[in-house]
């Protein structure tokens, strides 16, 4: 047996979680060595520097140790700058992109893949979604990277305003909170176009892509899926009250936004109520917040974006799913309904096993972190759910972080773009059983 056909033995054997877990360690591998080059940095990091850099870009989380404007050359700006797109859009999107330019046919294999990469329910429609969702993608990256152009090119020049309007678009619409300013995007705190258009790529790219190929072949609401409907009335309700919440909180704050005319505390109030769910962009200073906007911000890093979009967290319609499945619970009654429609008991599972398990992981984090770092217990909990959530915010600490910290930090940015339930089927694929037992009464409450 020759080295290929090893190789293809081992991957035949290798389950779709378990693959899609790999590929992602190998992507940031080899964005690390990438950017690990004299061609790529400015100034001489370390490899754990360049690796947890790679990290962040390929788990579309925005945290780093180093600032990427200074610390890295055009040529590594362009590495970190295709890490984001296809950590967003998922490697496996490519692949198939590749298979289908190729005019070769895509295997089950290939559509489970994808399936587990978009979180699909089913392998039907994946080759569909993968075309709307780099149709969309590509549609919306050059629409903002034109807008954004034209606040930035008379500004910057030419070819330094397209590539920062580029960069800037593809690190939003993936969610990214990648920016080439050392305090992010709190120079434009008071800028309109920047802030809206950065805003509505955030939003955008949170949907997840199965509601945007919803959206694009729906002519009316009522025609969309439950799960479109959720996620978008679930986003509207979150992001109103997370605005309203911020503006109250912050709006006395000379560190946030007291100083700020009364137009520009409300956006930066919008702007800065959009971000914590999905990406790490931030145009006030997030180390001078209130505890109580550290905690809500903390809610909104946990929930996350949409199922199958390029943000984390446990998921809108996760949160959504537990909350009506309490409520139904409250109520008496014996199914979750949501628009007429009833939820699954397995899917109210898999969204309690989703929270389980990342409130698991994240207890172990911020317990080790805890143990590795010298800083307040608001600023260690901020830094791990900000990693699990691929949200990029911090309250300082990321500059700060221990050689062990940044190992467990690195490690939450990929548990949490993976996904809980993915990483954990790839280190225990379930098997399912001929043989019932017996119920059995359990007190609990």
């Amino acid at each position: 047996m020759n080295k290929n056909q090893s190789k293809r033995k081992l991957l035949g054997e290798l389950h779709p979680p378990q693959i899609l877990a790999l590929g992602f360690v190998i992507l940031i591998i080899i964005g690390g060595l990438l950017l690990w080059m004299p061609i790529s940095t400015t100034k001489n990091i370390s490899f754990l520097d360049a690796l947890f850099t790679a990290a962040s870009a390929t788990t579309v989380t925005g945290l780093n140790v180093v600032d990427p404007g200074s610390t890295y050359t055009l040529f590594g700006q362009i590495i970190i700058m295709c890490l984001i797109q296809v950590g967003g859009l998922g490697f496996m999107s490519f692949a198939v992109l590749l298979i289908m330019l190729l005019g070769k046919k895509i295997g089950l294999k290939q559509r489970m893949l994808v399936q587990e990469a978009l979180n699909q329910p089913s392998v039907g429609g994946v080759v569909r979604l993968v075309k709307v969702l780099f149709i969309f993608s590509l549609i919306i990256e050059i629409a903002a990277t034109i807008l954004l152009s034209l606040e930035w090119i008379p500004k910057m020049g030419l070819f330094k305003g397209l590539f920062y309007s580029l960069f800037h678009s593809i690190s939003a619409f993936n969610n990214a909170g990648f920016a080439l300013w050392p305090d992010n995007l709190s120079g434009f705190v008071g800028d309109p176009v920047v802030n809206i258009v950065i805003s509505l790529l955030i939003i955008t790219g949170g949907l997840g892509f199965t509601v945007l190929s919803d959206i694009w072949y729906s002519k009316e609401f009522r025609q969309l899926s439950l799960h479109s409907k959720l996620m978008i009335v679930g986003t509207i309700i979150i992001n109103v009250a997370a605005i309203l919440l911020f503006f109250a909180l912050e709006y006395k704050n000379p560190g946030t936004i007291g100083k700020l005319s009364f137009g520009d505390k409300m956006l930066a109030s919008y702007f800065q109520g959009i971000v914590p769910r999905t990406a790490g962009f931030n145009t006030i200073d997030f180390s001078k917040i209130h505890d109580g906007t550290a905690i809500i911000t903390i809610m909104l890093m946990f929930i996350g974006a949409g199922s199958g979009s390029t943000g984390s967290g446990i998921k809108v319609t996760t949160f959504i799913v537990i909350l009506l499945a309490v409520i139904s619970f409250i109520r008496g009654k014996d199914q979750t309904i949501a628009f007429k429609r009833s939820i699954r008991t397995s899917t109210i599972m898999r969204a309690i096993a989703a929270v389980i398990v990342s409130l698991t992981a994240l207890f172990i984090a911020v317990l080790l972190l805890t143990m590795t770092e010298h800083a307040p217990f608001i600023k260690i909990l901020f830094e791990a759910v900000s990693a699990f959530g691929t949200v990029g915010l911090t309250m300082g600490l990321t500059d700060h972080l221990s050689t062990a910290g940044r190992i467990i930090i690195m490690f939450m940015m990929f548990f949490g773009r993976v996904g809980p339930l993915t990483l954990a089927f790839s280190l225990s694929v379930p098997k399912k059983g001929n043989i019932r037992f017996p119920n059995g009464d359990v007190f609990t409450g």
